[in-house]
């Protein structure tokens, strides 16, 4: 008995090591120096699936690189169903990894947490559903090389930031100039996730943590999953991690200054992957390991963060779905959203800092002052943190949108965020508000392949316009209210008008010639002399105007029924 017991050990020996060596990682083969190549990290997982029935890998649309974007899977149930997921109140957690290739701690920690889980070594809430994209910037990790991320410490060799058209997509989730973003949105709502990790690495000064952390903006997510994250699951990982010896801090956004001064919350706006998930009230994080640490130091980091997060999964997985479902709910009877959330500098909370001493010293190449950190005087400091915002800009939502058949590009990207719309099937008419837009500032040199604008300002007019066969209606009662206006009303920042969708409004298609306008200008004014009264008031109180001759004739114009209606009038309507 005695010698049967002692073979049984050791078969379970040998079988425990050869699992070891056959799921052994590039990661941990080199001792944590080296990153592995893309094809390697997609027959990684695929073996991952053959070999165990929780796992399934899936591809789920194209990308910019040409290469499909994948979504492995764990089910210890084996569903691989959304619907299921959702009947049942599973936990649903979705795992981004390589959307800047140069930062690649998310690809190996997943390749060893998800090996780890199915080995037994790690647990995961019984009820959870994990979802991870492998690489999200595949054109990117392709384009390999060891120079581009010039303040990084290892791996020897990385992907680079942009991907195969050179876009940073972690700026592209609104706009969705890339195939990548047009598939992640598919992925999203295909997967509908309470909680979403967006892996990265990040700079801007020295200090001894290895991990920092961005949680969405807690005032601008709102609601039930809002108040849980700020209140008990951000304390609850700083609890974790510190047990596991990587204590973490909010992420260190410090340019150009040092952070024992304190610093801001980062605000996710919906261009980024954590604020676009958030307006579909996804809890959502943003690691960010600190990239003069070692590539070892980071990748394992994040680890411990996975675990940190499986604990309290464990005990919250029921709380989680029930507070983001009500929110979702929620939104559909609504009635008024926020926008623009500018930071509130007062009322700090205090954070525990484990830093560096920073000084200045000469620049060896201008002479000039440079900053530096002393990594040889470690200090321990409580300092500022500014995490409060508030909304500059509120909007009550109307009943429905009207979106004219033309803006395809509009209805198209709707239509991939799950919003609820249908054409008319014959012309009629109707009461909309309509608005024209009065003012804007456009940024002055490209921004991620667009001059974004900003500052914009708009007036109201009601109007009875025509709706033809075709156009479509977008009722205002539906889970996707907060995207659908963050999306179409022009004055928030990241709306489609803001990233230029409709430019074309911008400038007039027609005009006048002087010589023949004139004399229609002023038999207009002479039958109008209301109008002239106000232009001779205009010209009394700004000289400069009263100076300028064709000034004044294209004020005759544009309060003319001669100047044509679609020049700064946005062709999305509201019926209230």
């Amino acid at each position: 008995m005695k010698k049967f017991t002692l073979i049984v050990f050791l078969l379970a020996l040998i079988i425990k090591a050869y699992s070891q060596e056959k799921y052994i990682t590039q990661f941990e083969s080199s001792k944590g120096m080296e990153t592995p190549e893309y094809e390697e990290i997609i027959q990684y997982y695929k073996l991952l699936a053959e070999d165990f029935e929780e796992v399934e890998i899936k591809e789920m649309g194209p990308t910019d690189s040409g290469k499909p974007l994948h979504l492995v899977i764990y089910d210890k149930k084996g569903d691989f169903n959304p619907q299921k997921w959702k009947e049942e109140n599973r936990l649903v957690v979705f795992v981004n990894n390589g959307i800047h290739p140069g930062e690649p701690v998310g690809i190996d920690a997943s390749m060893m947490f998800l090996r780890d889980v199915l080995l037994g070594k790690e647990q995961t809430p019984e009820s959870m559903v994990l979802a991870l994209i492998p690489v999200y910037n595949i054109g990117g990790h392709l384009n390999r090389n060891a120079t581009t991320r010039v303040n990084q410490v290892g791996p020897k060799e990385h992907g680079f930031r942009g991907n195969s058209r050179n876009y940073d997509l972690n700026r592209d989730f609104i706009k969705t100039d890339t195939r990548n973003s047009a598939s992640f949105q598919e992925i999203f709502h295909w997967l509908k996730p309470h909680v979403f990790i967006d892996n990265h690495t990040s700079n801007g000064a020295d200090y001894q943590h290895v991990m920092t952390l961005i949680e969405t903006q807690h005032n601008m997510l709102g609601g039930k999953a809002g108040a849980y994250m700020y209140e008990t699951l951000t304390p609850g990982l700083f609890v974790q991690m510190k047990e596991r010896d990587f204590p973490l801090v909010p992420y260190v956004n410090v340019w150009g200054d040092v952070p024992e001064k304190g610093w801001t919350q980062f605000k996710d706006s919906p261009r980024y992957s954590s604020g676009y998930t958030s307006l579909f009230h996804t809890i959502s994080y943003v690691p960010e390991a600190h990239m003069l640490k070692t590539y070892q130091q980071r990748v394992e980091s994040l680890y411990a963060l996975f675990q940190s997060y499986m604990a309290i999964f464990e005990r919250d997985a029921p709380k989680i779905v029930q507070a983001v479902e009500q929110d979702r709910e929620a939104d559909k009877d609504k009635e008024t959203f926020d926008f623009n959330y500018q930071l509130v500098k007062e009322n700090p909370v205090t954070i525990d800092f484990l830093g560096y001493e920073s000084g200045y010293k000469p620049s060896e190449i201008s002479g000039k002052d440079r900053l530096f950190y002393d990594q040889s005087k470690p200090f321990q400091a409580n300092v500022d943190y500014y995490d409060t915002f508030v909304p500059s800009l509120s909007i009550a939502k109307p009943k429905a949108y009207v979106v004219p058949q033309g803006w395809y590009n509009v209805v198209d990207n709707l239509q991939r965020n799950q919003v609820k719309m249908h054409q008319v099937k014959s012309d009629s008419s109707f009461e909309a508000t309509v608005y024209y837009i009065q003012d804007f500032e456009t940024l002055g040199k490209p921004y991620e392949g667009h001059y974004l604008h900003s500052k914009i300002a708009v007036r109201e007019n009601k109007e009875v316009l025509k709706l033809r066969a075709g156009d479509w209606l977008v009722p205002m009662d539906q889970e996707a209210n907060g995207f659908i206006m963050e999306v179409l009303e022009p004055q928030a920042e990241d709306s489609y008008f803001a990233w230029n969708y409709f430019d074309t409004i911008i400038q007039a298609k027609e005009g006048y010639s002087a010589y023949v306008f004139e004399d229609l200008a002023a038999d207009y004014l002479f039958q109008n002399p209301a109008l002239k009264k106000e232009l001779e008031r205009k010209k009394a109180e700004d000289p400069d105007f009263a100076d300028n001759g064709s000034a004044q004739l294209m004020w005759v114009y544009e309060h003319s029924p001669w100047k044509e209606r679609a020049h700064m009038r946005y062709p999305i309507y509201r019926i209230e």
